[in-house]
């Protein structure tokens, strides 16, 4: 299991939104409080976020747990961005360890976020993996679940879907082959798409301002909403739809 958020909006150093809350993403690598399944997120951790001017976003991601790494402190105090994308990981049985397997994924200027787990990994994703040409499966970026569904995705991704048809189908398609727990989070610095499928998710969003998606609320303020199970999320700053999968 994982805990992730994505954020757009006025811009804000990264440590706002992962260091500094008091039950923020950086806390939940060794103490969420929402987390249903494992106990911590010390598997690797990775940040995505997005300049103005450059539509492919800069990714830091490491191998062991956030609160590990010296050096995020530092680039989390001073980098500051309009869209964010951050995961904190614990990796599901028999995937890969390492940095390529640490969220968020990202290509074609997209950033990409896996919270839960695909049950019977690998040999129970036969079908869904032969959805995949063959260049597309032997370029995975790391041989974990995570990895599979954000190849899923980018291939709808790259055939036209848009951001809440690909993840969407991708669900509905991994959800078929085994049971999953496939809360997503996709961005490419302008919308955020996210799925809820077996784990929690909340939202706090301020019209015109900003928008933040979290598997768990930061803090205690009141704002905090949180989106029913098996539903469709699409995000702007100027507003958040819900609907069902």
């Amino acid at each position: 299991m994982c805990r992730h958020l994505a954020y757009l909006g006025a811009p804000v150093a990264l440590g706002e939104l992962i260091v500094e809350p008091p039950f923020g993403l950086h806390r939940q690598s060794w103490a969420p409080r929402m987390q249903r399944y494992g106990t911590v997120n010390v598997d690797g951790f990775g940040v995505g976020w997005y300049a103005d001017g450059d539509p492919v976003p800069a990714r830091y991601r490491r191998a062991g747990p956030i609160w590990a790494d010296p050096s995020f402190a530092d680039l989390a105090r001073v980098v500051r961005s309009r869209a964010v994308l951050a995961a904190v990981r614990s990796a599901t049985e028999g995937c890969a360890a390492g940095e390529a397997a640490a969220a968020p994924f990202g290509a074609d200027g997209w950033l990409f976020s896996h919270n839960g787990a695909v049950q019977g990994w690998p040999d129970k994703l036969d079908s869904v993996a032969a959805l995949l040409p063959p260049a597309e499966l032997l370029s995975l970026e790391a041989r974990s679940d995570s990895a599979l569904v954000w190849a899923l995705v980018l291939h709808r991704l790259r055939a036209g879907a848009g951001p809440g048809e690909a993840l969407a189908a991708t669900v509905r398609d991994v959800a078929a082959c085994t049971d999953a727990r496939l809360n997503l989070l996709l961005t490419d610095g302008r919308t955020i798409a996210a799925t809820t499928y077996g784990d929690t998710l909340f939202r706090r969003s301020r019209p015109g301002h900003s928008v933040l998606l979290a598997s768990e609320p930061g803090d205690d303020g009141p704002d905090w909403a949180p989106v029913p199970d098996r539903s469709l999320v699409l995000a702007t700053t100027e507003g958040v739809t819900v609907r069902p999968l």
